[in-house]
This record gives C-alpha cells, structure tokens and sequence, in this order.
C-alpha cells in the first residue's frame, strides 16, 4: 500500500510540528544543564509536587512490591504506562519520569493537524499546532520535569474531537468505535473526564435532533458513546462498545438502534454517570470557605480549595495570555474562532474544550490549557485567510511565516522566562535519602501536604497528609502540630499517627466487605475528642494545651517532624487550618506572622519589602498606621561547621512582638508570641526543642527533622 502525496504531506507537519515542540521544552534543560541543585544522583529531578504521587507509583511496580495502605497509585494509569516504558526503552528510571511530559504533551499536534486536514486546512492546522504545542499554560503544564496527567489530558479529548469531526463529516463505522477507543483511553487516563465527554456528547445530541435528524448514524454515535461513557470498569465497556460496533456495521439491527439508545440512557444514569460532574462543580465553583459536617460532633473544618492558586480566580490579562500567549492574540483568536467556525460548522464542535477552558475566569487558572487548541485554530485561520488572499505563492508563503512568527514569539519568550525550579532541591532530598536509611516504611514523616507526595517518595513513610489528603479535617491535627507549642503538638502527633494508622486499617477492611458492613468513623479529631470524654472538641483542646491528663494510645508507630525552610514562606496558609472554631466554624484573630527581606536601611529604620518597618530607635515595629513595641530581637546565622549561633536581645518584656533576624537567608520575621511559641519556629528557625519531647535527626539549613520521643 502505498502512501499519497497528501498522506505524506500530514506525516511531514506533523513530524516538523512535533521535533518543534519537544526542541522547545528543551529550552529549560539547556538553561539548567549541570545545575547540581536541581539534580539528585546525577539525574534531573521533577518541578510539580503531584508528579511524586505518579513516580511512588511506577517505582513500587518497577520494584514489584508497596506496603499495604500506603496510597500507592499502582492502579492509575500514569504509573502503569511509566512502568511500561521503563521496562521497554534503554534509559534510566529518572530520565523517563523527567522527559515523559515532553514526549507525550507533544503528540498534542497530531489531532490538531489530522482535524485540519478533515477540512482540508493543512496550513492553518499548522500554525495551530506549532501554537498550541507550546502556548503559555500548556507548556507550563507540560515541559520536561512535569510529570503529571496533564501531559495527555489536552491530548486524548482533542482526540476525541478529531474521531468525532471526522464521524460528523465521513458517517463511517470505524469512526464508532474510535470514538468510543477514544473516551475508555480518555478516561482510563484522567478519570474527571466524565465532564468534557457529556459536554460533547450533548453538542451531538443537540445537532443530531435540530440539524441531521434523519440520519441514524448520528444515533449511533450518541449510543456508543454513552455505553463508553458509563461510570463503570474498562472491563465491562470495551467489550460492549466492541459488540456494539459489529452491531451497527449489521443494517439489519437498524430497526432497533433506538431502543439500543434508550438502552444507553439507562445504562449511564443507572452507573451514576452524572455524580463526578456535581461534584467537580461544587469543588471548583460552589465552594465554601469552611466545610460543616452534618454527622457526629457537628464539626467546621477549613476547606483546602481557598488556599490553591491554580483554584482561584484570575485577572484577564493573565487568563489571555495563559492560553494565546498576549490579550492581542487572544481576542484574535476569539475572533477567529468564531469565522471559523461560521465557515466550517463542525469546528463548533470545539466548544466544550472553550466552555470548559473560560472556567478559569472562576474555577482557576489550571482550566485554561483546554481552550488553548481550538483558539489556536481561530488565530491560525485568520492567518490563513490573510495568505490564501496574498497574489503570489512567495507572498502567502511569507505571510503564513510572519503571522506565526508573531503569535509564536510571546510563548517562546515565556518559555525562555519560565525558569521553573524543582520541587525539592538537592541538599533537601540528601537529608531525605539519609532519614530513609534508618527508618520504617511503617514509620510516619509529618509536615504540610504541599510536601506529602515528595517526603512519601524520597522519605518512603507514610504522611498525613499529602496532594490528595488534604481536607479540612486531616488538615486540622498537622496544622496544629505545626503552628501550637511543643507539648499539645507533641501530643497531637502521636494522637494524629496513631488514629490515622487505625483509619487506614479499618480502610483496608472496608475495602474488603460489602458497603452494607463497612465501618464509618469520624474525623481523627472527632474520635480523639469523644475517646478523651469530651462532647465538645474545643474543650478538649484546651485540656491538650492546658496539660491536663490527656490519655495517648500506645506507640505504634515512629514519628518524624519535617520542618522545612520554604515552608516560611507559607505559614500564615497553615495556621489558618487550626486557627478556628471548631464547633461554631469561626475563625479566631489572624496571628502576627510576617516574613520578608530588607529593602532598604538607614540610621534610624529597617524597611521591609512588604510595607513593614523597624525603628531602630524607639525599639518598634510599624504596620501601616500602627506602631508596636518589640519584646525581643534575635539573630541567627550558621557557622562555618554548619552549626545554628543564636544571639537574643531583650528589649520590653511588655511588648507582643518579636523580630527575628536570619542572617543566613538575609530575611526578617516578625511575629506575635503565638507564632513565636509555635513547634515550627522554635524548632525550625531557633532550634529551642524540648529534649523530653523531641530527638533532631537531620539539621540542615534548608530542612531540619526532629523525632517523637513520646
């Protein structure tokens, strides 16, 4: 069989498209070669905390064995597909994790340039595809280092879109079952899929019963996809899609294809097909700041999704440029997208993607990637346009040349600026690697969930929290070791492990009944509270921090204390999990926490980047209008044998607030006595741990790792 000139033409973009976007993502590994910071055993590490959840997977398969509830995501796809890799290709482990994203977000131009050539636009699938491969939010979500979902999660449902236009276009039976192929690999991938399926799925309904309603094909489809689409295992639907397929190839099962539809509609309702969709709404878009629970003590927690950036809202100038790469080119995509479409109306088809994509303006920047391949389309098409009107070949040649240079320069550019680090930086992990020497897979590593996919990985323990355990309720107990005094922390740690440990066992046993005789339980701080003889949690509490005869379980497990230096920069985000009313949802007063570089000195004052300034004179501290005295003043630096030299002056006893100079990192905090207290600065900046309470394992000016000793 051989392959025509058109064929060939396609297989060449495709592959100019391709090399093009890798050689790109390339950018960052020439810009870092030989960083020893970034690089851990000689090898690149990752830049995305989630992209160590996906790694603990693939090395546990790559070993061949996981400890029994650790959380493991052998299962997910991600994994599976690197394990695959890792035992086919030559390369190591590390350079698989850390290239993938490249390889795999890449492929994101065949679609793009196989929907141009169904309408027979090869020039403007191009440009779309040379755009889109690298545009600011897609690359960012797909360079090399992050190892994530994301680096197929744009490029399976623009597969889809493209079987769906070409069974629009062509009405021919393969396209049935690459369809249905299309979404079990989609969702076998990213299971939240279920959203962008209905989506598409209703735009089909919606042409098939108002535009094409004669045609049964378009019925067909609508069938298949919804057996594909059902809440239920790969197992089940590939073999029925399958069936299905042979069946509508049949002419003679026509007669029944609606009955087969209405099959179908039951089938999808009946497997809850439309439960994940509400509960991403409410996730992204109907959220609260504080979860109440209906069940048990009543508790209010913090809700997580307040505190995530790729969650909150973003300003027009950065959601245009996240997806178009500058407000100019996004407003003429827009613009083009609509004549695009007008022209050809199957690229209508594309909506869902900018549904979905326009999200970001309330949902959060991390929806923007999806409207980044059908607006690249509509800036390609006025390019096009532009050169299919030039009077000569030569003319419309450098016409699409200019045109791409100019939307493709600003993303470029991006990348270039773009110098994302990794997650953990070499001298963090080599403390990491040495705690992994001496302790227990069964052991427990405690410190912010932004660290949790991370310290599982580097650390193998259990954590408490990580990228995926981080409701309010399991928020609360770490967020109160963290930010409380030594002692009620020390004691919530050890309440903390030791409840989690026995959840994780009654998990495992759940999993193993029916739904009927599972076994609920209560939050961790519900079941502490109640075990302790309180009906009210906040009376508790104050017991904890009181002293007062709290009873502890028995010692199961070790427990460390992962106490970080990059974690100053997001305290004021921790306290705000423990910083409340339990009972009533209310939040206390903020606490005094403020950490910043000097901008400027003279005689008399220090001047803080954030608006903060230090009377040398008169001994204060200066928050806009408000003045207020200092009770102490400490430095801090690191000798040259690595040890931490403290040096305190105390100024007014009377006073609230401390001033904490870190000579080391060239950074000032200033601090109320409840942060001053709290088990992260003392232990942390100061080192003043109780000897009773607390062992230092690793201290390191990055990281510093303390064990519970009780």
């Amino acid at each position: 069989m051989t392959i025509s000139q058109e064929n060939k033409k396609v297989l060449l973009l495709i592959t100019i498209a391709y090399l093009f976007s890798i050689a790109v993502r390339l950018i960052w590994v020439y810009q870092f070669h030989g960083y020893e910071p970034f690089m851990f055993n000689g090898q690149f590490m990752i830049n995305t905390n989630d992209g160590y959840f996906f790694a603990e997977g693939a090395r546990d398969l790559v070993a061949g064995f996981h400890q029994s509830g650790d959380l493991s995501p052998v299962d997910g796809a991600t994994s599976q597909l690197t394990y695959a890799l890792v035992k086919i290709l030559p390369f190591s482990f590390e350079s698989i994790v850390f290239y993938l994203p490249a390889f795999l977000g890449s492929l994101l131009v065949i679609p793009i340039i196989l929907i141009s050539y169904s309408i027979k636009r090869l020039d403007m699938g191009f440009i779309a595809a040379l755009l889109a491969s690298i545009a600011w939010s897609y690359y960012n979500r797909t360079m090399v280092g992050y190892y994530d979902t994301d680096m197929l999660t744009i490029v399976l449902p623009t597969f889809l879109l493209w079987s769906i236009i070409w069974a629009i276009n062509s009405n021919q039976d393969k396209f049935l079952l690459i369809t249905a192929l299309d979404i079990l690999v989609y969702r076998w991938w990213y299971p939240q899929s279920i959203a962008l399926e209905s989506a598409f799925f209703g735009l089909i309904l919606v042409y098939a019963l108002f535009f094409d309603r004669k045609n049964s094909y378009n019925f067909k489809l609508l069938a298949i996809m919804l057996f594909a689409m059902m809440m239920t295992s790969e197992l089940i639907r590939l073999p029925i899609v399958v069936a299905l397929y042979f069946i509508f190839k049949n002419k003679n099962f026509d007669k029944y294809m609606y009955y087969i539809l209405g099959a179908g509609v039951l089938a999808f309702f009946a497997s809850g097909g439309l439960d994940p969709i509400t509960i991403r709404l409410k996730l992204y878009i109907f959220r609260d700041s504080v979860d109440a629970s209906t069940a048990g003590l009543g508790l209010h927690f913090f809700t997580v999704m307040q505190t995530v950036r790729e969650a909150g809202h973003v300003p027009f100038s950065e959601f245009a440029s996240r997806i178009s790469g500058n407000p100019i080119t996004f407003i003429l995509s827009i613009a083009g997208y609509i004549w695009l479409s007008y022209r050809y109306r199957v690229m209508l088809l594309a909506l869902p993607l900018i549904g979905l994509g326009f999200l970001a303006e309330s949902g959060g920047l991390r929806f923007t990637i999806y409207a980044v391949v059908p607006l690249a389309f509509g800036v390609a098409f006025i390019i096009s346009e532009l050169a299919n009107k030039m009077p000569s070949y030569f003319m419309q040649y450098a016409t699409l040349f200019v045109g791409a240079l100019l939307v493709l320069l600003p993303n470029v550019l991006h990348v270039k600026e773009y110098q994302v680090p990794t997650v953990f930086n070499k001298d963090e992990v080599v403390i990491l690697d040495k705690l992994k020497q001496k302790t227990s897979r069964e052991d427990y590593i405690i410190s912010w969930w932004d660290y949790g996919y991370p310290l599982r990985y580097y650390a193998d323990m259990f954590t408490l929290v990580d990228g995926a355990k981080h409701d309010g309720d399991v928020n609360f107990p770490v967020s109160y070791i963290l930010t409380k005094p030594q002692d009620a922390a020390a004691k919530m740690a050890r309440l903390d492990v030791e409840y989690d440990a026995h959840a994780t066992k009654i998990a495992e046993e759940n999993a193993k009944k029916s739904e009927a005789n599972q076994t609920k339980i209560a939050s961790n701080i519900e079941e502490m509270t109640k075990a302790n003889g309180f009906k009210d949690t906040n009376d508790f509490l104050s017991a904890l921090e009181s002293g007062a005869n709290i009873t502890l379980p028995k010692k199961t497990k070790d427990v460390y204390l992962y106490l970080p230096y990059r974690m100053l920069s997001i305290y004021p985000t921790v306290t705000l999990f423990s910083n409340l009313d339990l009972m009533s949802g209310s939040r206390y007063a903020d606490p005094i926490f403020f950490a910043s570089q000097a901008s400027n000195e003279d005689e008399h004052f220090i001047y803080l980047q954030n608006g903060i300034s230090i009377n040398k004179t008169t001994a204060s501290v200066k928050f806009g209008d408000k003045e207020m005295p200092i009770n102490r003043f400490i430095k801090t630096g690191y000798k040259k044998d690595g040890k931490l030299s403290i040096d305190t002056k105390q100024l007014n006893s009377m006073a609230s607030i401390t001033v904490i100079y870190l000579a080391s990192y060239g950074q000032f905090l200033i601090l109320d006595e409840a942060s001053f207290n709290s088990t992260y600065v003392q232990l942390f900046v100061l080192e003043h741990y109780d000897k009773n309470l607390y062992e230092p394992v690793e201290m390191t000016p990055y990281a510093k790792i303390y064990k519970l000793k009780i």
